[in-house]
């Protein structure tokens, strides 16, 4: 039998925050039990047909590359210097969202005092993702670059809705992740995450991020406290 690839504090994570949230909903011990017979149907059924690929998604593979400097050209878009007197509008609606909101992990009510705050730092290095045809579809970024211990906090967002989930940020984020090592010469790189957001940790830990940690009650979306899920990458 092949074993499992995931970590196992990963699993500990994910089924932590099921249980509390299925809690609050009101489950009781007959419903777990419904529930994990449900979730090994499911498991079944994707073991016997693990060869359906999802035929929009982008073929992500290696490119090489000559030099680090942006824009960081790729076959499928490009990853240029951000303007903030061209993009911050662009940035700003694509934060209006549910799904956007998170790229700040802010409430929405707040979201133009920190935006003009990350625009206007010098520790932070941001780039967005363009189509060839000049049309920005996403951001990804570094924030708080610490230069005298070389790290920084990593931000990716695909902003318009029919891009995602077909790998431009997966790809984006793996050659931003380059740029900041090479570049950058950063030695670690690391990033916050909503632990209950498993497609977020699937992701990272495709990238080679491991868990490092859970900051609890780290932050107020909509005035409701989270739990921040804190991965790093290292260099080396």
């Amino acid at each position: 039998m092949e074993q499992s690839k995931i970590p196992d504090t990963t699993i500990e994570i994910l089924t932590r925050n099921f249980f509390k949230e299925s809690l609050e909903y009101g489950f009781k011990y007959e419903d777990y039990l419904k529930y994990v017979n449900i979730l090994l149907e499911y498991a079944i059924n994707i073991k016997n047909n693990n060869n359906i690929k999802n035929n929009n998604r982008i073929d992500i593979v290696e490119e090489e590359k000559d030099s680090w400097e942006l824009p960081i050209e790729l076959k499928e878009f490009y990853i240029t210097e951000f303007n903030c007197d061209k993009d911050k509008g662009v940035l700003q609606k694509w934060m209006e969202d549910d799904y956007g909101k998170y790229f700040l992990l802010s409430m929405t009510s707040s979201q133009d005092s920190i935006l003009d705050n990350l625009l206007n730092s010098e520790k932070n290095k941001i780039g967005m993702i363009t189509l060839k045809d000049k049309t920005p579809i996403g951001v990804v970024a570094f924030l708080n670059v610490d230069e005298v211990h070389k790290k920084a906090e990593l931000r990716k967002l695909i902003g318009v809705p029919e891009y995602r989930g077909h790998g431009y940020g997966k790809k984006a984020t793996k050659y931003w992740i380059k740029y900041g090592f090479n570049k950058l010469k950063l030695k670690k790189i690391y990033l916050n995450t909503i632990d209950t957001n498993i497609q977020n940790i699937r992701i990272n830990e495709q990238m080679g991020f491991k868990v490092e940690g859970i900051l609890r009650h780290e932050i107020i979306i909509d005035k409701i406290p989270h739990d921040v899920l804190r991965m790093g990458l290292l260099s080396e």
